[in-house]
């Protein structure tokens, strides 16, 4: 037919009872309250899947006549008012008493940093584990009463769409987003304007809108370029996430860290703490340092400010995965705002340097040195990120260096599907949702009956099913594939399939997370789907970074394994996996796979999602898992380290991992003695929720932060602050001192070491130092007694500060110790040297030490 087609959106107005639908569409509560989402679900279900789950879009679109139908019907009604009643009662509600002791929420407030959030697949400024992490910090903050103030940016293209062609080859497309769909406005400030911040370029100005959206009971502002004042190349930078060349990301980063701290300061926020979370808005340092050169300190006082009261979280295990921008592209863009932070270009530089890349800038040095706070996010990543990063206190032994760890958590309210809530509602009354910090309360989970808990388990498992046929078929038709092999293709993954042994890996398509380790070996990979009394299904999700080429490679053999008329059916690989996928996915599969090359996985939190659903992990003993399991709760593979090469790495790892899936996971999931399902298999999986729901939820993640983090942030703040920042000057003059005399102190031991002692007589020790200026009380000299473990390493139990003596030995400084030790037998001991002030931060924040 001839003629233009035109399109026009009629939206509905919107009953007066049902008006605060539009309040509850405008605040992201509803990506973690189920029962706010059914009340636009119910309104239209079609229409709720055809806008992605999107509140706001959906209220622009729905018919009239059912808002007026939903206003009519007294059960609907009925729903609204709880909904309402419970959604103005959590905004009341205030912060717990823990945190209150801790945190002012009067005078505090916590700055949160981040190149994404995950919040819900309706904002599609994510693309992965960092932005999901991000957004469960923020709900779990709002659960708590945090006083909290997140800031990232607003991407129109977010991150990509995912199509697997039919050749298994991945497919990025980008759906530019409009802001009116979303849950954000513009920001206003404290005269009801519209806030707009800049930062400077050579040559032009970058304008910033600053959009807000609201999470619960706090804030998440997002910076936007998108602006007609803006050149088109500086519109493109909150185009795409992660999008764009160097130049581009290293704008995006100047945005993120620069803008992110003038719009705080345009909104008229003043944190106490400033979290950097990843390197990305690590340039927030020298912004807050600029601020205060421009009042007249000097740069290195203003850094010791700065770094006082900013804590920085690392996620990223290996060197190459840190932004890294080369000197002569921060030269370029810095060589203005070099002059207001009052230093020299080589000063700048060396701020991020770093031995991974001796002609690059190291947004993560950056980061470290800019902060007096950081963590890993495991235990095992917190040792691994002070082995590799040592250089930033280079005399100072990882283990005590002062990176530590908070091992990731999830959002439970968010992640735990509907069908458990109501279980834990049902069994345990509504108190449950106070106690996520209470293991001692989920002992409750064996009180579930055996068959009710397996009930739950198999109506998950039919929901995840349903969405897993849908989506197949819905790609496969796509690729033009015919209905006869469709149905080949998914006749194992239909609702009615619940009896069928199911296993999930989903992910990042990253090449260490090793996506194909399952298929080392065909031909027992073969028996172990295809075995008549007891089959398997494996389903795999998850995109590659778009130059990710390895990443996409797996995708492609993971296609040709699915299409493969041995597999057909018993492998299934899904497209554009997102929030919504994942929801379905971590609830309903039997076992979650995990399989990463050690110690790569800095944490990962989707075993946890699992876990908290009684899903049973099957793991690598690396990131979170390491500590989460007990034996009882899932499976482990054993790691093997770096100093294995990959080839006996993943053939070592592939065996263990089929070992285990055929004389382990398998019989016991079909071990059903006559009760319709396998008692044991329940147990595990009760065991699971019991150990991990309270130990790796959100909450706990950020109590961890609050008590171990934040609150000692406040405090060193508050200290180096105080007087007009007196304190700082007074610090960074300290450190000058000690950078210039460090390599001329010499120390050696002036008393000559006993071989033996009586356990009543006393240990001595006397210690002569060469201070090269410095005064006694500007070092410390320690003694450390331990004992050989039977690898001989040195296990140390005590510590013992050296006295500093009046007499001089040739115009050097003595201390001694004289100390009754408590223990007989063989021990060792070592002494010590390293500045040290009271202001300081971190005892070792200075990376001096000398050994004797």
């Amino acid at each position: 037919m001839p003629g233009t087609l035109y399109s026009i959106e009629v939206q509905p107005k919107i009953p007066q009872a049902l008006q605060r639908l539009e309040e509850l569409a405008n605040n992201l509560i509803y990506s973690w309250d189920r029962q706010i989402r059914g009340m636009f679900f119910r309104l239209d279900r079609e229409l709720w899947e055809r806008t992605g789950h999107n509140p706001k879009l959906f209220l622009r679109r729905i018919d009239q006549r059912k808002l007026e139908e939903a206003a009519d019907d007294p059960a609907y009604m009925q729903d609204f008012a709880k909904v309402i009643s419970t959604y103005d009662s959590y905004l009341k509600a205030k912060s717990g008493k823990v945190v209150r002791k801790l945190i002012n929420s009067q005078s505090d407030l916590i700055s949160y940093s981040c190149a994404e959030f995950g919040l819900h697949e309706s904002v599609p400024i994510y693309s992965g584990g960092l932005g999901i992490l991000a957004g469960d910090h923020c709900k779990a903050a709002s659960d708590m009463g945090l006083p909290f103030a997140a800031v990232g940016m607003l991407y129109r293209q977010g991150y990509f769409t995912q199509q697997i062609d039919s050749h298994g080859n991945q497919q990025a497309q980008y759906k530019p987003s409009l802001f009116n769909d979303l849950p954000v406005q513009p920001a206003l400030d404290e005269h009801g304007g519209s806030v707009q911040v800049s930062i400077q370029v050579p040559g032009r100005s970058i304008e910033l809108k600053v959009w807000v959206a609201r999470v619960g009971h706090n804030n998440l502002y997002l910076l936007d370029s998108d602006l007609a004042a803006n050149r088109e190349e500086d519109r493109r930078i909150t185009y795409q996430l992660y999008g764009g060349d160097s130049t581009n990301r290293l704008l995006q980063e100047m945005v993120l860290g620069i803008g992110g701290v003038r719009a705080k300061r345009a909104l008229g926020l003043a944190p106490t703490v400033w979290h950097i979370n990843e390197g990305h808005a690590a340039f927030q340092v020298l912004e807050r340092c600029r601020e205060l050169v421009s009042q007249g300190m000097s740069f290195a006082a203003a850094l010791e400010a700065v770094a006082a009261n900013t804590v920085f979280t690392t996620h990223t295990p290996v060197p190459a995965g840190h932004d890294i921008f080369d000197h002569r592209l921060i030269e370029f863009y810095f060589s203005e705002y070099v002059g207001e932070l009052g230093i020299s270009m080589e000063h700048f530089l060396s701020l991020g340097s770093s031995p991974v890349n001796s002609h690059g800038f190291n947004m993560t040095a950056l980061a470290l040195r800019g902060s007096r706070f950081h963590n890993g996010v495991s235990r095992i990543h917190g040792q691994v990120a002070s082995e590799m990063e040592r250089y930033i206190w280079p005399q100072i032994e990882p283990e005590e260096n002062p990176i530590r760890h908070v091992t990731n958590g999830v959002h439970v309210p968010t992640f735990l599907a509907n069908e458990w809530v109501n279980m834990f509602d049902l069994q345990f009354g509504g108190g449950w949702r106070t106690e996520l910090l209470n293991p001692e309360f989920w002992r409750k989970t064996w009180d579930i009956p055996y068959h009710s808990f397996w009930s739950v388990r198999q109506s998950l498992k039919a929901k995840m099913l349903e969405a897993v046929y849908d989506r197949s078929v819905e790609q496969q038709r796509r690729n033009g594939i015919s209905e006869s092999q469709i149905r080949r293709l998914t006749k194992y993954v239909k609702p009615r399939k619940t009896d069928i042994l199911t296993i999930g890996f989903a992910r990042r398509f990253a090449t260490y997370k090793r996506a194909t380790l399952i298929f080392s070996d065909r031909a027992r990979l073969s028996r172990l789907l295809n075995d008549p009394e007891r089959p398997v299904v494996l389903i795999f999700a998850g995109k590659a970074h778009p130059s990710d080429h390895p990443g996409q490679e797996f995708i492609r053999q993971i296609h040709i394994f699915a299409h493969d008329p041995e597999f057909e059916g018993r492998i299934v690989l899904l497209e554009d996996y997102d929030m919504a996928l994942a929801r379905k996915l971590v609830t309903g599969v039997d076992v979650w796979l995990n399989n990463p090359a050690y110690p790569l996985e800095a944490s990962g939190t989707s075993g946890q999602k699992a876990g908290i659903n009684g899903v049973l992990n099957l793991s690598v003993l690396d990131g979170w898992w390491d500590e989460g399991y007990n034996g009882q709760n899932g499976w482990a593979i054993t790691p093997h380290g770096p100093q294995f090469s990959p080839d006996f790495r993943d053939r070592e790892e592939a065996n263990e991992l089929m070992d285990v899936l055929e004389s382990e996971v398998v019989p016991l999931y079909y071990e059903r003695d006559g009760h319709g399902f396998s008692v044991e298999w329940i147990e595990k999986s009760k065991n699971a929720m019991e150990s991990l729901i309270p130990a790796f939820n959100a909450q706990r993640m950020v109590m961890d932060y609050v008590r171990d983090f934040y609150s000692p942030a406040i405090r060193h703040g508050q200290l180096l602050h105080a007087d007009e920042y007196q304190v700082s000057k007074a610090l960074a003059e300290w450190k000058h001192r000690v950078r210039e005399s460090w390599p001329h102190v010499r120390a050696e031991r002036l008393d000559l070491p006993a071989d033996s002692i009586f356990r009543d007589d006393t240990f001595k020790v006397k210690v002569v130092v060469d201070l090269a200026g410095l005064s006694a009380s500007d070092v410390t000299v320690d003694c450390l007694v331990g004992t050989l473990d039977r690898e001989g390493a040195f296990d140390r139990h005590s510590c013992f500060q050296l006295s500093h003596e009046e007499a001089e030995h040739d115009g050097k400084t003595v201390y001694s110790l004289s100390v009754t030790l408590a223990e007989s037998g063989k021990q060792c001991y070592k002494l010590r040297v390293y500045p040290y002030h009271p202001s300081l931060g971190q005892r070792f924040e200075t990376g001096a030490m000398i050994w004797l």
